[in-house]
């Protein structure tokens, strides 16, 4: 009986990541096509035409800030100096329990303003408003703490222009970024809602000022693998994935939309870790039921900078919180899945993030476990292992590579030899150290939500900019 099931799993598991990695293959192909035919297209037409245009649409920058004293004045900073005709910058504190208002405060010169806020969207209370002297589009809202998704609903509330944009608190945006992620939304005519760029690891880069002077990477093998696993979901799955509108993910780090759009679907949901995804599930769900014609879609070349976790410990929070939010999302949505009435979205896109994202964690940790265990006793005969084995290779670490490749090939954020090397070794190791790591902490995040624990969990900052 134990021999028929290990044989039963073994030919589940070929079957499986045979299909995985057949997908992936498939999704990677459109997206080196798409990567390269956009990026040539963007290269010809200058953003800089936008800086000028009266057509350009002002823009709402929303920054959510729990104790982000050590790095909150340079994303401030680095965000001043934006290539764009007309934006505000609204740095919401969440209740902080650091210095987050005063280094605010001391280093924009702000003080208190009296001004109403059009309660569109329910939030915490709100405590007092600041205004910059020095710049005065410079905004800070200081509140009651309730999360991240309150923190960006309250600033929905106060913000003054059609477009919003979702932006951490220790992030760093490369100057002509809002022109890149704009441009489309501008030339769609209304179609585009929502457009989201690439977030890329700032750990080991030289900032000076805001501005990212020299990419470099990290001494630390955790963050060079995230930058490895940034490169493969944007480059690889976003690409793929937006390219037929089936895009379920724009980063909370960065990612811009309509307003209108957002407030009628109701704004951030504050009760799920994963308020990014959740609203962009919400937006294609309003937009197929409405019947409209609207789209969210990835831009790969307007870039933000983020600090990576550093420690096993810090990085198994975010991954365990990331899959919470995925669950979520999914649940929330469950109507969606394999119904006609949402189109692909709902016959693809949510079965691929269920089946292949969600569930696929589970089915990798059983693998680990059983396919030693099965060949140890001779319940795996040799060709299956050696087929199992070899799919995992393929589906972590010749996928990671091909990420590489397409970095190379198109964007060129790395462009040292030595860099690449790095970037090729580690990726070629993912399936052997990194890959198991993050598959039991997704499956931890999984139990944490199962036995309802729903703590956001902090990082520290180290600051990424001087």
């Amino acid at each position: 009986m134990i021999n028929w099931g290990f044989i039963i799993f073994s030919y589940i598991f070929i079957i499986y990541m045979g299909f995985i990695f057949l997908f992936y293959t498939i999704i990677l192909l459109i997206s080196a096509r798409q990567l390269r035919t956009q990026y040539g297209l963007s290269q010809k037409e200058p953003y800089e035409d936008y800086l000028h245009n009266v057509d350009t649409k002002p823009v709402s920058v929303i920054v959510p800030a729990y104790n982000e004293e050590v790095g909150i004045y340079n994303s401030v900073r680095s965000l001043l100096s934006m290539h764009y005709p007309q934006y505000e910058i609204i740095v919401v504190n969440d209740g902080s329990k650091d210095n987050t208002v005063q280094v605010m405060k001391d280093r924009f010169d702000m003080y208190q303003v009296n001004h109403v806020i059009r309660k569109q969207l329910e939030t915490k209370d709100v405590k007092k408003i600041y205004r910059s002297k020095s710049h005065e589009n410079v905004y800070m809202i200081d509140k009651e703490n309730g999360g991240k998704a309150d923190a960006l609903n309250a600033g929905i509330n106060f913000s003054h222009y059609p477009y919003i944009c979702s932006l951490d608190g220790d992030s760093i945006l490369e100057r002509d970024a809002f022109l890149k992620v704009m441009k489309p939304m501008l030339e769609s005519g209304g179609e585009i809602i929502g457009t989201g760029g690439s977030i890329r690891v700032a750990n080991g880069c030289r900032i000076e000022r805001g501005e990212v002077m020299e990419v470099g990477l990290s001494k630390s093998p955790f963050v060079v693998m995230q930058v490895i696993e940034y490169l493969r979901a944007f480059l690889i799955g976003r690409i793929g994935l937006s390219r037929h509108n089936l895009l379920l993910i724009i980063s909370g780090a960065f990612g811009v939309f309509q307003k209108d759009w957002v407030i009628k679907a109701g704004g951030y949901r504050t009760n799920t870790v994963g308020e990014d995804m959740e609203l962009v599930v919400r937006l294609h769900r309003l937009i197929k039921e409405e019947g409209a014609s609207k789209k969210l879609v990835y831009i790969p070349d307007p870039v933000c900078w983020t600090e990576a976790p550093e420690s096993a410990a810090i990085l198994q929070r975010q991954r365990s919180r990331w899959h919470r939010g995925l669950f979520e999302a999914l649940w929330i949505h469950r109507k969606m899945m394999f119904n006609p009435k949402y189109k692909l979205v709902g016959m693809l896109s949510m079965p691929y993030f269920l089946c292949i994202e969600l569930i696929g964690s589970i089915v990798e940790l059983a693998g680990y476990f059983l396919l030693p265990l099965g060949y140890l006793f001779g319940y795996i005969d040799y060709p299956n292992a050696l087929i199992m084995l070899s799919l995992a290779l393929l589906y972590g670490s010749l996928l990671s590579m091909s990420a590489v490749l397409l970095e190379e090939w198109s964007l060129r954020r790395y462009p040292k030899l030595s860099q690449l090397s790095r970037l090729f070794f580690y990726a070629l190791t993912e399936t052997f150290w990194y890959r198991p790591l993050t598959v039991i902490w997704r499956n931890q995040g999984l139990v944490q939500k199962l036995m309802k624990k729903s703590e956001w969990g902090q990082m520290s900052r180290k600051g990424i900019s001087k």
